[in-house]
């Protein structure tokens, strides 16, 4: 059983001083702290007190928030003796452990070894043991894992339970540094209007900024600013409403951003906008004009629920499933592209039991219709959480859109003995 929660008063702080335990030779990693032992009821035998060596191992140092992360726990030599009166046949020991974090992420991991023992004889100490457990990461920085408690069942002749707590806390034996998941740019503006004449006020609406953060909104002529800028404040919840002169005829697209100038992190994608100038035409001529009335960008999905498969209690595992499939339609015309960008909350099961978002994961896909000016690119595979990810997307070109299918399967990694029941959790997807 794997199972990661809060420790009120099991939380570990630096490494134990002189007086407490040492870091024991031996594997690397390997510790040794004062342990008591309390032998069970129908031994009757005294409480063995005396030093255990053990070592805590991780599969993977550098994780990602939303990894799972496979915790072992050896036990090398511990002051417990055989309380089964007699010998101790081979494979009937059951170890159970905890392992304390500390640091970024605080909690305790639990862990279970299987029954591989040699025999044992009466009164000599209990055999070297193996436990491991899993964790989902949920926090990046640097996490500290030392040894706790353990507890050696032998079922022979009857199931009796040989307690060990430390009788100091344990030294660190490992350490985890956790990277953060990539944070997806929610920003972006819409338009009143597409097009108009020179020196037509646009309206324009922005979200996904800073709250309280100057904005600048201004045109744009490919990779080039023009002329055409005006300055605006982002309000508590992000939203941007500013009304900017396009004067430039070189105007194509508008766009918004924090901070000097725009960047790709900080600034919206652009929004295109066509200045449509009218000349008087020449004596004896007419001008005819046509209109290609530009459209809009917009998705439609298919469903709305997610059914993922089930896990069996104990084992957990990978619970598959796949988003409903997307369709984007882009027939705004001008040079910008688009992104579709996702994020999940926690999944929230019986009792208020959680299951962090970050064990989303999801692998994305995208195919543009033929004849779609631009090119579709799938997002990466990986965590999805709450923080947001990329689903697809297509770059800003001249000219720029068409009709894109999006699709994804989604896997939700379940911790071992999450309890019963049904989870459920929102997935949002933001097109800009």
């Amino acid at each position: 059983m794997a199972v990661l929660a809060a420790a009120a008063g099991g939380a570990l702080s630096a490494p134990a001083a002189a007086g407490g335990t040492m870091p024991a030779a031996g594997l690397p990693g390997q510790v040794e702290f004062p342990t008591h032992c309390l032998p069970p009821q129908e031994a009757g035998l005294p409480p063995a007190e005396g030093p255990t060596r053990a070592r805590v191992s991780v599969d993977n140092p550098a994780p990602q928030v939303g990894d799972t992360v496979t915790v072992t726990y050896q036990v090398a030599a511990g002051p417990a003796l055989n309380p089964a009166g007699g010998e101790l046949p081979a494979d009937v020991l059951t170890p159970t452990g905890r392992v304390l974090l500390a640091g970024a992420q605080s909690g305790e991991v639990t862990v279970v070894g299987a029954r591989r023992n040699g025999s044992v004889a009466a009164g000599a100490p209990l055999p070297a043991v193996t436990m491991t457990g899993t964790f989902t990461v949920t926090a990046p920085g640097e996490t500290a894992l030392a040894p706790g408690a353990y507890t050696l069942h032998t079922g022979h002749p009857l199931d009796l339970a040989t307690v060990c707590t430390a009788a100091a806390p344990a030294p660190v034996s490992e350490r985890l540094t956790a990277t953060p998941l990539p944070t997806a740019n929610l920003r972006h503006v819409l338009l009143a209007a597409a097009h108009g004449r020179p020196g037509d006020k646009v309206k324009i609406t922005g979200a996904g900024f800073t709250p309280g953060a100057a904005v600048t909104v201004a045109g744009r002529a490919g990779a080039a600013e023009t002329a055409d800028r005006v300055a605006a404040t982002a309000d508590g919840l992000g939203t941007v409403l500013a009304e900017l002169p396009v004067t430039d005829p070189a105007t194509t697209a508008v766009v918004a951003y924090e901070g000097a100038a725009w960047s790709s992190g900080r600034g919206s994608g652009p929004a295109a906008y066509t200045v449509i100038a009218a000349a008087p035409p020449a004596p004896g001529t007419q001008k005819i004009t046509a209109t290609v009335e530009p459209g809009t960008l917009g998705m439609t999905q298919a469903g709305e629920e997610i059914a993922l498969g089930a896990v069996p209690y104990g084992d957990g595992g990978a619970a598959p499933g796949r988003i409903g499939t997307v369709t984007v339609k882009d027939t705004r015309g001008g040079p910008a592209g688009w992104t579709l960008t996702g994020k999940v909350t926690d999944f929230t099961g019986p009792g208020g039991v959680r299951i962090p978002g970050a064990s989303l994961s999801w692998t994305p896909s995208c195919t543009a219709e033929a004849g779609s000016p631009s090119p579709c690119t799938a997002g990466s595979a990986g965590a999805v959480g709450p923080e947001g990810a990329v689903l697809a997307a297509t770059p800003d070109a001249a000219p720029a859109g068409g009709t894109f299918t999006v699709d994804a399967t989604v896997t939700l990694r379940v911790p071992r003995y999450t309890p019963p029941g049904a989870y459920s959790a929102v997935l949002t997807l933001t097109l800009s």
